[in-house]
């Protein structure tokens, strides 16, 4: 689905991870040292360099990157030529290069991904942070490699979760989520931080995503990032334009 879209201050600077795990620390610790290290800003600016493979076939393109946290979430690529704007009720975008337009709910990034999305999830991916609140389920932990590795004590029998965290920053390193019975897999690497004003973001994200035989993958690379200035989201589908219905 995401086919159809794809046509000043300070520099950031590369976190250097130095950290190793500690296998005292409880799964309560580093749930805590997680969210402590939650995304404090208000807005984003950057450039997003956004590149998908599905089907064989490979795009991508530099777009324009806003966002409000909690709010909303907004693409521009090149000349305008398709943006995306998304807030906790909808998800609404349109591509000039074949007047088409969406104008609808979170089943559109759902499907494509395979596991039910809405908006705060999407921020959580994009920022690096757990996709749900993980005090609310009693959580386990062991050190895999170089990450600690949490997942909850009691799997829920139709969706595996599982969460790899830097001992660094403790940020994601990774984020995995299963659905056997379906043979739904979804997995979000983060290969590089970054820090802008004392904020850890990710620099590189690698979202791969399979269903049965077919798998898409999606690569993010977050480059002069902005916070804190002010933010505009412009967004008027065109007159004239083609609807698409997610049925």
């Amino acid at each position: 689905m995401l086919s159809t879209i794809l046509v000043g201050c300070k520099s950031s600077k590369a976190i250097i991870e130095s950290g190793e795990a500690n296998s005292k620390l409880s799964a309560k610790q580093i749930i805590k040292a997680h969210q402590k290290n939650d995304i404090s800003f208000n807005t984003l600016k950057a450039r997003a360099r956004i590149d998908l493979i599905q089907d064989g076939k490979e795009q991508g393109f530099t777009f324009g990157f806003r966002m409000e946290k909690d709010k909303a979430i907004w693409l521009n690529a090149p000349l305008g030529l398709a943006r995306m704007m998304i807030t906790p009720k909808e998800v609404r975008f349109y591509n000039k290069s074949d007047n088409t337009y969406f104008d609808g709910n979170y089943k559109l990034l759902s499907d494509f991904v395979g596991f039910e999305l809405d908006f705060y999830k999407v921020q959580n991916i994009l920022m690096g942070q757990a996709i749900s609140n993980p005090k609310e389920t009693p959580y386990q932990v062991e050190v895999h490699e170089k990450s600690y590795a949490l997942s909850p004590k009691k799997q829920d029998a139709i969706l595996e979760l599982f969460y790899l965290i830097n001992p660094s920053h403790f940020k994601l390193n990774s984020l995995q989520l299963a659905q056997q019975e379906k043979r739904r897999f979804l997995q979000v690497d983060y290969g590089s931080y970054q820090e802008v004003n004392k904020e850890i973001l990710p620099q590189n994200i690698k979202i791969l995503a399979v269903e049965d035989t077919d798998e898409a993958t999606i690569t993010i690379e977050m480059k002069s990032v902005v916070l804190n200035e002010d933010v505009r989201f412009p967004f008027k589908i065109p007159s004239g334009y083609d609807e698409i219905i997610i049925k």
